[in-house]
């Protein structure tokens, strides 16, 4: 049986969604490895954090993924995650 991650997920028009606010560290960054680790998973991939994660980032471009602040609700911090090619 596989452990389900932190956080809040779903799919909208076949993106993926991680909502990691209220999940205190290192919570959101289980939960934004845990999916995007899937092979299957090739994004993008939107996740809803309450802060900028600054310090994830270098490890998202090591793994192959960029990533961009998007417009989100306020006191959010909406980010697409997208595999490099």
């Amino acid at each position: 049986m596989t452990e389900e991650p932190p956080g809040k997920y779903w799919r909208d028009d076949g993106i993926l969604h991680i909502d990691v606010r209220g999940l205190g560290p290192p919570e959101p960054m289980v939960a934004i490895l845990f999916h995007i680790e899937k092979p299957e998973e090739v994004g993008p991939v939107i996740v809803h954090h309450f802060c900028e994660p600054i310090y994830f980032y270098p490890e998202l471009t090591e793994m192959g993924w960029s990533y961009e602040i998007i417009p989100g609700e306020p006191e959010e911090v909406r980010l697409i995650l997208r595999q490099k090619t």
